[in-house]
C-alpha cells in the first residue's frame, strides 16, 4: 500500500475514534434534573402517554464504552489495522499477525498432535496394534466417521455390504489384504448369466448352490444345476465351491450371504450380476489412519 493510501486510513481510523470518544463524554455530561424546577428532563417524544426521559447512560454503560475503546487501542497496537502498520510481533507466527501466518501456526500445532497420535501408531505393526486399547479406541471412532455407514456401527454388514466381525474373507483376512483392501478399495465382477444359462437354468443352478450351504433345496434341480456350475462358475467359485480370494469370489459352502440366501435372491445374483464396489480410501485419509483402520479390522476378527 502505497504512504498516502496508509496515511489516508490512519487518518479516518483516528479521526472516527476520537470523534466517538467525543461524543460519548458529551453526552455524559448532560444535566438529569431541570435547572429550576429539579423535574426529570425528557426528550419531547410521546407515544400513547409514554414520554422519553432525557438520562444519561448508567455508569456500567458507559464504562463499558471506555472500556471498548482501550481494548482497541491495544488491538491496533498488536494486529493490521493502520495502515502499513503490521502489528506487534508474535514469538508463535515468528513475525507479525496474519491469517496466513495463523495458518501455518495451526497447520503446525496440528501436525505435532497428529504425530504424537497418529505417527506413533503408524509405525507399528498391525498385530501389535490390534491388541493396544488406545488405538483401538481412536480407530473405532475413524469406523465410525468413514466405515460404519456401509458395513455397519457394529461391523455386521448390511446387504450388499460384507460383516467384518463373522471371519468370513472375500479378499482375505491377513493384515496385509485388510490393508491392501481399505488402501485401493475393491471392485466385484460377478458376470450376470441370465442370458447366458437361460431362466431354466439359473433356477437350477440356485438350487445346486443353496445345497452347497447345507440348505433345503430342491435336489432334483440341484443335480442338473451341477452340472451348469461345472461348466461355468467353478473358474471363480472353485470345484467345490468354496471361492477364490485371489479373484473375490465368495466360498457359497458357508452360509454366509453377501446378498441374501432366499432363493429369489440367489436367482438375482445369478441371473442379473453383482458389482459391489468397495471405495479406496487412500484419496481421503492419511496412510497413518488406514493402517490404524487396518488394525481395527483385523482386531474384529481375533474377538
Amino acid at each position: 500500500m502505497s504512504t498516502f493510501w496508509s496515511l489516508w486510513i490512519i487518518v479516518l481510523t483516528v479521526t472516527n475514534l476520537v470523534l466517538l470518544l467525543w461524543l460519548l463524554l458529551v453526552n455524559r455530561r448532560r444535566e438529569v434534573k431541570g435547572p429550576d424546577t429539579g423535574e426529570t428532563k425528557t426528550t419531547g417524544h410521546e407515544y400513547d402517554g409514554i414520554e422519553e426521559y432525557d438520562n444519561p447512560l448508567p455508569r456500567w454503560w458507559f464504562y463499558g464504552f471506555l472500556a471498548s475503546f482501550v481494548f482497541t487501542a491495544f488491538y491496533l497496537y498488536a494486529y493490521p489495522g493502520l495502515g502499513n502498520w503490521k502489528g506487534a510481533k508474535w514469538d508463535e507466527y515468528q513475525d507479525s499477525w496474519t491469517s496466513v501466518n495463523e495458518l501455518r501456526y495451526d497447520q503446525q500445532q496440528a501436525e505435532e498432535l497428529y504425530q504424537q497420535t497418529y505417527g506413533a501408531f503408524g509405525k507399528m505393526p498391525i498385530t501389535e496394534l490390534a491388541n493396544k486399547p488406545d488405538a483401538m479406541r481412536i480407530a473405532q471412532t475413524l469406523f465410525m466417521d468413514n466405515c460404519a455407514l456401509c458395513h455397519g456401527a457394529d461391523a455386521g454388514g448390511n446387504p450388499g455390504f460384507p460383516s467384518l466381525v463373522d471371519k468370513d474373507w472375500l479378499y482375505g483376512g491377513t493384515p496385509e489384504k485388510i490393508l491392501e483392501t481399505i488402501t485401493h478399495g475393491r471392485k466385484a465382477a460377478m458376470p450376470a448369466w441370465g442370458s447366458l444359462i437361460g431362466e431354466e437354468s439359473v433356477a437350477n443352478v440356485a438350487e445346486y448352490v443353496l445345497g452347497l450351504s447345507g440348505a433345503e433345496h430342491d435336489k432334483t434341480k440341484a443335480e442338473l444345476g451341477q452340472k451348469v456350475f461345472s461348466a461355468n462358475c467353478v473358474a471363480c467359485h472353485g470345484a467345490d465351491g468354496k471361492g477364490n480370494q485371489q479373484m473375490g469370489a465368495p466360498n457359497l459352502t458357508d452360509n454366509i450371504w453377501l446378498y441374501g440366501k432366499k432363493p429369489e435372491e440367489i436367482r438375482y445374483t445369478i441371473r442379473q450380476g453383482r458389482n459391489g464396489v468397495m471405495p479406496a480410501q487412500i484419496e481421503n485419509l492419511k496412510a497413518d489412519k488406514i493402517h490404524l483402520l487396518a488394525a481395527y479390522v483385523y482386531s474384529l476378527s481375533l474377538e
